[in-house]
């Protein structure tokens, strides 16, 4: 049988946990398709299941990762719409999870790869994508005339928000390190705050923050905001979130805990965002599969700006 590389891990941990596994390569069942992984995204939520901060999928051996852009390699019975040799990218859920060289996946989990970006940055788009559109979205406050503050700017959610707001004419904020403005202004960051440096609080006139840090963020960025102004928090880490939702209502604001569940057709979102806004993850690092370990260690350094990715060489 064709056999295949997939990282997993047999404890909870650091980044030593993650080590290579050789495996039986999978069959696509009704509805579903085999993809040959070309790269896939590292994100935060990847590394706290690898640690045990966060248990959604049980106890190991599983393997991580949610995002990935390849070709598809085989397509089972039931599917319309892909062929053997497509470009695709989607989203898969651990325990068998985009850290290897094919996953299989349902058809609805699949869309076609934007023309206008390679499998790496493909790869890099679709969790945090997906998470800075509808977090923004959920609040439907981001167009041309208001003022959106994202924390964490630079970051792989917060370098797409900024790009998705800048695409729909709003003026936009970011909080980042001073070390990372440079980088912030390229991405065409309207004002910057070094949060390390000085109260972001003290902003004001302000009509959506996104929160990517979590912890008292949320909870002091409240005061930032215009009446019916609203926070939204992607991270849901932190104080009691019920302090912070009736200190909002108090002040005729709101706030908003944001959890991402991707549905059929959010592909095509991303798809236009890329091939018509030009919205494109920032790459910091590409790693070989095998340096899963590696890349989890460069995330967790605090230091990433955008996006790391692990690339493969899987065979169609």
């Amino acid at each position: 049988m064709p056999r295949m590389r997939v990282i997993s891990q047999r404890s909870l941990g650091g980044p030593d946990v993650l080590e290579v596994v050789d495996v039986e390569r999978p069959a696509p069942g009704p509805g579903q398709v085999l993809v040959g992984v070309r790269a896939a995204g590292v994100n935060p939520s990847d590394r706290k299941v690898r640690s045990g901060y966060v248990r959604l999928f049980g106890d190991p051996p599983f393997t991580l990762g949610h995002e990935f852009s390849g070709v598809v390699s085989e397509v089972g019975a039931s599917v319309d719409g892909f062929r053997v040799g497509d470009e695709v990218f989607g989203w898969v859920n651990p325990p068998h999870g985009a850290y290897a060289d094919y996953v299989v996946v349902p058809s609805t989990s699949l869309a076609a790869k934007p023309t206008s970006l390679d499998h790496v940055h493909v790869a890099a788009l679709t969790i945090a994508g997906l998470t800075a559109l509808k977090a923004l979205e959920k609040v439907d406050q981001v167009r041309p005339g208001r003022r959106v503050l994202v924390h964490g700017a630079a970051g792989g959610v917060g370098h797409l928000a900024v790009q998705i707001a800048k695409a729909r004419g709003a003026h936009v904020i970011g909080a980042a390190r001073a070390a990372k403005h440079d980088f912030l202004r390229r991405l065409g960051v309207d004002e910057l705050v070094d949060y390390e440096a000085e109260d972001f609080a003290r902003t004001r006139d302000v009509d959506v923050v996104l929160d990517t840090i979590g912890g008292e963020v949320g909870l002091r960025s409240l005061a930032t905001l215009n009446p019916g102004g609203a926070v939204v928090d992607v991270v849901g880490l932190g104080l009691d979130r019920t302090v912070v939702r009736e200190r909002a209502e108090a002040s005729a604001v709101r706030f908003v805990e944001f959890n991402l569940t991707p549905e059929p057709g959010d592909l095509d979102a991303l798809v236009r965002l890329a091939d018509r806004d030009g919205v494109a993850p920032v790459v910091e690092e590409v790693l070989p599969l095998t340096e899963a370990g590696r890349a989890h260690s460069l995330c967790e350094s605090g230091q990433v700006r955008g996006k790391v990715v692990l690339a493969t060489s899987s065979a169609d």
